[in-house]
């Protein structure tokens, strides 16, 4: 087998959770060709990963464009649907996988013209009707994605398709690039080189934790430990990110904008994370930060961070919105958490590699 192509088009923390498989594929067969269609919003955490040969990039109206091998300055312009799906068959794959589950993936990954389709079974799938379009089916066998049963994490569950091509892989590996990052290198200066990172922000609202508790949360490390908090946000979070900066009392700066590279960078350099199940968390986890996670909706034996050393704070047990984006009960799980709570999973997390400190 020398040709495959990854379908993950999004969201950034499942590009995250779907990286193992492409350094499984690379372990395994070091001279194949491993490309990845992704969507345009997510590429450059793809940009990162230097087990991939091509970025095939998808925009919102599903057009794609080639992308030059590890391209950082580029950004894609598109193409219509027909010189996409032309785009993929011309690389003659062997072995298309789809990790998304959507219909909309599963169709491009048939449309590759792959000989062979792999992807979840209907129970796993996020729409069922994808499993029409494989060729080859994965059932983890536990009930399905969101069955209560399934306790498995989504790394271990998406690294469970290659059984289909016959390779079993082993410990899952994040290979992600380090550069260069002016914003880490700021939040070195401004903290003296210590820091925590606090994440306010999520696309969820009923993951986002009050940014009121989340500085008292800043204040904590800085009286216990003399750490300072860097506070991170993405489109649309500066306000989130503020009010946690403004209600402090000094013990939080805000970081400036940030490219996925500078998150890289920022986490690989921070004593500590504290955030909801979302996209920088997930970078956190996979180069090897140490996390505090907040979960309500979603449960952290399936999403959390990968790290034994590593803490959540978890109403998934109680929470009637799993996987819902919003709550739709009067007062979500979230706000049961207490500050003293999420202080002590931060104790704990610190205890267990005094080092970080």
């Amino acid at each position: 087998m020398t040709r495959f192509l990854i379908v993950r088009l999004g969201a950034l923390g499942d590009i995250v959770h779907a990286i193992p498989v492409a350094a499984a594929l690379r372990r395994a067969y070091p001279d194949a060709r491993i490309d990845w269609l992704v969507s345009a919003k997510h590429r450059e955490m793809l940009d990162l990963v230097p087990v991939i040969d091509r970025r095939l990039v998808i925009n919102d109206r599903l057009s794609t464009v080639r992308q030059p091998v590890r391209s950082r300055q580029e950004r894609p312009g598109g193409s219509s649907m027909l010189a996409a799906i032309g785009e993929l068959r011309a690389a003659k794959y062997e072995i298309a996988i789809d990790l998304q589950g959507l219909i909309k993936s599963a169709l491009l990954a048939r449309a590759s013209g792959a000989v062979r389709v792999v992807g979840f079974s209907a129970a796993y799938a996020r729409e069922r009707f994808a499993r029409l379009f494989y060729s080859d089916v994965y059932d983890p066998g536990r009930g399905g994605l969101y069955d209560p049963r399934e306790t498995r994490h989504v790394v271990e569950i998406n690294l469970g398709v290659l059984t289909t091509i016959g390779l079993t892989a082993g410990r899952a590996e994040f290979p992600i690039d380090d550069v260069a990052s002016a914003a880490a290198r700021e939040a070195r200066e401004r903290t003296r080189g210590r820091y925590a990172l606090l994440n306010p922000g999520a696309a969820w609202p009923n993951k986002r934790w009050p940014p009121a508790r989340l500085a008292e949360v800043a204040r904590a490390l800085r009286d216990r430990h003399d750490l300072m908090s860097v506070v991170l946000w993405g489109p649309g979070e500066e306000s989130l990110a503020r009010d946690v900066v403004a209600s402090a009392d000094g013990a939080a700066i805000l970081s400036p904008p940030t490219s996925i590279a500078d998150i890289v960078a920022l986490c690989r350099g921070a004593a500590l994370m504290v955030s909801g199940d979302t996209g920088p968390a997930h970078i956190a986890s996979a180069v090897g930060a140490a996390v505090v996670g907040i979960y309500g909706p979603t449960r952290p034996a399936r999403n959390g961070p990968l790290s034994p050393h590593d803490v959540t704070v978890s109403r998934d047990a109680v929470c009637q919105c799993h996987h819902l984006r919003r709550c739709v009960r009067d007062r979500m799980c979230l706000l049961d958490i207490e500050v003293s709570e999420v202080v002590g999973a931060v104790e704990r997390r610190l205890a267990a590699e005094p080092s970080r400190v």
